[in-house]
């Protein structure tokens, strides 16, 4: 015969008698990249940069010298060539491609670290732990560049249409006092910062991180992303600065860059070392994407 009597549940399952178990949130997990810096210490990695510099400024002033060098070559180019509609968006796609162009001066921070001297040929001729994916890297940012210097034609033929760069002397009186002016530097400024952050966020410790781990281009440029995004405060102050100073640069007619390439160079390779974890910068990275070959 069949009772109808219910045991209890055994003192081991409290829920074996049916019963719903309460429903608790987790437990809250720390974010593996978020440091959770304030923005002040932006200016902290200025102040390495440029004791960096000071350290053995010889390398990394010829260095500077280069960059202001090839930027001069590239404005006379595109003025001698009858190019110069490119010049504004070249002096733009220069935050795209200025981290990349910055390894040789990560490499010395990264050496100066470990108590070494760095030579401009080693600084010019760096070997990245993750070998052909730097390259790989390197079209991607270069991709980036060309896709912002057409988008950027696009944008000035949608305002003053399919006509010929009326030249230096009369454009900027058309961009600064015209009514359509002002909305071409409203809408180019607003797709060029677009491009500019995206650049910035993919490459700020995409390519120190391709310098200093073994994986690949696709896997850093994603965690550099995430870095910057959980890290977000201080990377705005960081690209203010890097802005701010890459403006006066341009003002003194690149003359400038001499010093202040260094100094950003230098100063993002401390940047990197302060919001990637040190098990990660001396160990096999994590990857996102795919095994480096």
């Amino acid at each position: 015969m069949l009772s109808n009597r219910t045991d209890p549940p055994p003192p081991d399952n409290p829920y074996a008698g049916g019963a719903i178990p309460k429903v608790v949130p987790p437990l809250p997990t720390p974010n593996p990249r978020a440091r959770n810096l304030p923005a002040r210490t932006a200016f902290g990695w200025l102040r390495a940069g440029w004791h960096d510099l000071r350290a053995d400024p010889a390398p990394s002033l010829a260095y500077g010298g280069g960059v202001f060098a090839i930027s001069v070559a590239v404005v006379w180019l595109l003025l001698g060539l009858g190019l110069d509609y490119a010049l504004f968006p070249a002096l733009a796609g220069f935050m795209v491609v200025g981290p990349l162009v910055a390894n040789g001066l990560y490499e010395k921070s990264r050496r100066f670290e470990a108590g070494k001297r760095t030579s401009l040929g080693q600084m010019l001729l760096v070997r990245p732990r993750s070998g052909h994916q730097a390259l790989f890297m390197g079209v991607l940012l270069l991709g980036l560049f060309l896709l912002w210097m057409r988008a950027a034609v696009l944008i000035y033929a949608l305002f003053f249409g399919i006509n010929p760069f009326p030249g230096m002397d009369e454009i900027v009186p058309m961009l600064f006092l015209t009514p359509t002016g002002w909305a071409l530097l409203l809408v180019g400024g607003a797709v060029g910062a677009l491009f500019a952050g995206f650049a910035f966020a993919i490459s700020v410790f995409g390519v120190p991180m391709l310098l200093q781990e073994k994986t690949d281009a696709l896997s850093a440029l994603g965690i550099s992303m995430a870095m910057v995004w959980n890290n977000l405060a201080v990377m705005l102050a960081w690209g203010a600065i890097v802005f701010a100073l890459f403006v006066v640069s341009v003002l003194t007619g690149f003359v400038g860059l001499i010093v202040v390439f260094p100094v950003l160079g230098h100063a993002t390779w401390h940047a990197y070392r302060a919001i990637r974890a040190d098990d990660r910068q001396t160990g096999e990275a994590e990857r996102m994407f795919i095994r480096p070959a």
